[in-house]
């Protein structure tokens, strides 16, 4: 079984009625978090959806929001800065932001599950300042360099 990490959550006035976030099937990695407003997403718009809650994360961890897969299937909506985050010293309302990449308005209605939340541990880098950095067989090649999208195999 994964690891329970207790998170504290206050619910906010605009969030009274809604569920909290919550895993769908026993599986789930992701909690599903809904909307605690009501919008018309237009084509190319983004908005940053209130979800009527704030956290309090444990240090060393952090909240990812992901797009839900079928939002972005069937509907072109579409979380833009994936994963997003929310760090463990941020208080304030967790929201969600969300872009229309379809030709189509897209109605968002208080209570629509509308991303995913994932608890993750963080790593933090120490920089270790080199001369020089060691060969690899890639060495410098970077964007499509190891092929694109060709086939593998």
């Amino acid at each position: 079984m994964a690891e329970q990490v207790p998170v504290r959550i206050r619910r906010l006035p605009h969030g009274h009625g809604l569920p909290l976030p919550e895993y769908a099937t026993s599986g789930a990695a992701g909690m599903d978090v809904v909307s605690a407003e009501a919008l018309i997403l237009r084509p190319g718009m983004r908005h940053a959806v209130a979800t009527g809650f704030a956290v309090a994360i444990p240090p060393g961890y952090e909240i990812q929001v992901r797009p839900r897969s079928g939002l972005a299937l069937k509907h072109g909506i579409t979380v833009p800065n994936t994963p997003g985050t929310v760090d463990s010293d941020y208080r304030g309302e967790v929201k969600v932001i969300l872009i229309n990449h379809s030709t189509d308005n897209f109605p968002i209605v208080r209570g629509d599950r509308i991303a995913q939340l994932i608890v993750s541990p963080v790593t933090l880098a120490r920089w270790v300042e080199v001369e020089e950095l060691d060969d690899t067989a890639r060495g410098e090649g970077g964007f499509g360099s190891t092929g694109g999208y060709a086939p593998l195999g």
